[in-house]
């Protein structure tokens, strides 16, 4: 929470309506506070409602008065996500601004996820875009504001992961829908932004699923996700992300490593595939449980002393993200 977005920031998304799917927890948490800190009216769309009521208390004690209101849905269920739209529309007038957030995260060596792994991590991440976006459209390009649509990618889409390679797949072809939606929705005045974000934080790593040697692809993943030199502060990456989609801007590429990283594979991707395949040296080895378990299982799961080693590698920063963007899991009586 150290970073503060710039006072005066343009008023232009001032008494829109939006809608951001995935906005429960993390990234698309911070996203609907940014959308109300510039004055959006603004539905929060997840599948667990009981995580949806936490988000929305936490948006409101942060901006008292703002308009939130939440939608369960499951991005996957295109009949859902027609529903999603046609609630916001009739609560809130219009639907002017659409941020398609929703996805999951697989840690685990390629052949260790199985085709189920890869057909999840496409329902969830392409399809949930693919639905999420054909749904909008329609009503985007009845905004008297111009409609504005955003696809969150990733870098694992622009370039192959290592040990990620579900995501990398479905985040690719999310990357291919952005920009052909693109060419194609200028006609009805809609934009379409395609944003890949490199590493953040924001405790993600507790919800991230873990197959194969779970406690290593567990310490390496967490690690490298609450490195300040590696990951972003995810509140600047909201900010970042949600300035661009009110400049309608074509694509943005967040975090110094994710830039680098797109530039190398596109100047040089034999190159950026072999530093890829040596760096996979280093990753756990294909043993392990195939069945893929969460992170906070994982990190419960682990003995004290090793615990307590993973936890000096990577808590400190992404525990405190977690706790403050709804990753953190609520028990009974806290």
């Amino acid at each position: 929470m150290s970073y503060t977005p710039a006072t005066g920031a343009a008023r232009d998304l001032d008494g829109l309506s939006a809608v951001v799917t995935g906005g429960s927890r993390g990234l698309g948490l911070l996203l609907a506070d940014e959308l109300l800190r510039r004055g959006c009216a603004v539905t929060v769309a997840a599948r667990d409602k009981a995580e949806l009521e936490r988000a929305a208390a936490l948006l409101r004690a942060r901006r008292p008065g703002a308009a939130v209101r939440t939608a369960v849905c499951d991005v996957r269920d295109r009949g859902a996500v027609a529903e999603l739209f046609r609630g916001a529309r009739e609560a809130r007038g219009s639907v002017d601004l659409v941020i398609g957030n929703a996805g999951i995260i697989q840690v685990a060596p390629a052949e260790t996820v199985g085709t189920a792994g890869y057909e999840d991590a496409m329902d969830t991440i392409f399809h949930g875009a693919l639905h999420t976006a054909l749904e909008a459209l329609p009503h985007l390009r009845e905004s008297r504001a111009g409609g504005r649509l955003a696809l969150i990618g990733s870098v694992g889409g622009l370039l192959a992961v290592p040990h990620l390679l579900p995501y990398s797949c479905a985040k690719s072809a999310v990357a291919a829908l952005a920009e052909g939606l693109y060419t194609e929705a200028a006609r009805g005045g809609v934009s379409v932004t395609a944003v890949h974000p490199g590493l953040m934080r924001t405790g993600s790593h507790l919800h991230a699923v873990f197959g194969g040697d779970r406690e290593r692809e567990y310490a390496w993943f967490s690690a490298l996700a609450s490195t300040p030199l590696v990951s972003m502060d995810a509140r600047r990456a909201a900010d970042r992300i949600v300035t661009a989609v009110e400049k309608r801007k074509v694509r943005v590429v967040l975090t110094p490593l994710a830039k680098a990283a797109d530039k190398a594979h596109g100047l040089a991707p034999v190159l950026t595939a072999r530093l890829s395949h040596g760096a996979a040296r280093f990753l756990p080895s294909a043993d392990g449980e195939p069945e893929l378990r969460e992170g906070a299982d994982v990190e419960a799961a682990t003995p004290r002393s090793a615990r307590e080693q993973l936890r000096s590698l990577a808590a400190t920063l992404n525990d405190r993200a977690a706790r403050a963007y709804n990753e953190r899991r609520r028990t009974t009586g806290t």
